[in-house]
C-alpha cells in the first residue's frame, strides 16, 4: 500500500500543482468564466487514466507464462525509466514550471480551448500513475494498492487546496526532495524485480542464483520483509545479477541526480 500511496501522492501533487497554476493564471487574467472548462478537462483525464489503469490490470491478469513475465518486466522496466527521467525533469525544470505553465494557459486562450491544456496536463501524470500502480502492483493486493492509490489522491488533492489557498506557503521543494529519494529506491527495486522476470524465463543469465539467502533472518513473508518487498523490491534471495543490477542503478542514478542538483560540481570536475 504504501508504494500506491507515495506514488499516488507524488503523481497528485503534481497534477494539482499543474491544475493550480492554470487556475490561478485564469484568475490574473479576469477569464474565471473558464475554470469550468479546466475542472472538466482535469475530470475527463481523471476517469480516462482509471480506464487505462484498469485496462493494464485486466490484460495483465489473462496472461499466462511465459507473456505474464514478459508483460510484468517490460512494465517494471518502463515504469522505471519514465520514474528516472522524472527524477532529473524534477531537478531541471521544477523552478520554471509556474512561468511555463502560465504562458500555456496564455497561448491557449488564443489557439486551443483550455479543456485540452487541462486535460492533457492530467492525463499524462494519470496514464503515468496507471503504470506506476501496475508495476509496483505485483508485490501487493489489489486492495491495498487501490487503497494506497486513493489515500495518495486525496492527500495530493489536500495540498493543492492548501497551497493555492493558504496565506502559508507548503515546503514543495522539500516534500520534492524527499520523494525523490524514495522513488529513486522504488526505481531501483522496479528496475531489479523486472530483471528477475526477464531471467526467471531464461532471457538473461542470473550468474549466481541465489547469491545469499537472508529469509531465515528477514523473511520476504513477514511484516517487515512484504513492507520492504512492497515499498523497494526487497529480495531476501536475490541471484548475482538482481544484486548487481539494483547496487549499479542506485549508484550511477545516484550520483547523477547529486551532480544534477550541485551543478557545481559538474563544473569544478571537468
Amino acid at each position: 500500500m504504501l508504494p500506491a500511496y507515495l506514488l499516488a501522492l507524488r503523481e497528485g501533487v503534481e497534477a494539482a500543482l499543474i491544475l493550480g497554476i492554470v487556475l490561478s493564471t485564469l484568475r490574473t487574467l479576469n477569464r474565471s468564466d473558464l475554470n469550468r472548462s479546466a475542472w472538466a478537462g482535469a475530470s475527463v483525464a481523471a476517469a480516462a487514466s482509471l480506464a487505462v489503469a484498469v485496462g493494464l490490470r485486466l490484460v495483465g491478469a489473462t496472461l499466462v507464462e511465459p507473456a505474464e513475465q514478459i508483460f510484468e518486466g517490460t512494465a517494471m522496466l518502463l515504469a522505471a525509466a519514465i520514474l528516472t527521467w522524472m527524477l532529473f525533469w524534477v531537478n531541471r525544470q521544477a523552478r520554471h514550471q509556474r512561468t511555463g505553465i502560465a504562458a500555456q494557459v496564455r497561448g491557449s486562450l488564443a489557439r486551443r480551448p483550455i479543456f485540452w491544456l487541462a486535460f492533457l496536463a492530467v492525463f499524462r501524470e494519470g496514464v503515468e500513475l496507471a503504470l506506476f500502480l501496475l508495476a509496483v502492483g505485483s508485490n501487493s493486493a489489489p486492495l491495498q494498492t487501490l487503497t494506497g492509490a486513493l489515500l495518495g489522491i486525496a492527500t495530493a488533492a489536500l495540498l493543492g487546496w492548501l497551497a493555492f489557498s493558504s496565506s502559508r506557503r507548503l515546503p514543495l521543494r522539500l516534500f520534492f526532495r524527499a520523494t525523490n529519494l524514495l522513488l529513486l529506491l522504488v526505481a531501483a527495486g522496479l528496475v531489479a524485480h523486472g530483471i528477475h522476470e526477464f531471467a526467471e524465463i531464461g532471457w538473461l543469465p542470473t550468474l549466481i542464483d541465489p547469491l545469499y539467502d537472508v529469509n531465515g533472518f528477514l523473511s520476504e513473508d513477514s511484516f517487515l520483509g512484504s513492507l520492504l518487498k512492497a515499498m523497494f523490491g526487497y529480495n531476501g534471495n536475490p541471484s548475482l545479477l538482481e544484486a548487481l543490477v539494483y547496487a549499479g542503478y542506485l549508484a550511477v542514478l545516484g550520483l547523477l541526480v547529486s551532480l544534477q542538483s550541485h551543478p557545481a560540481r559538474l563544473q569544478s570536475a571537468a
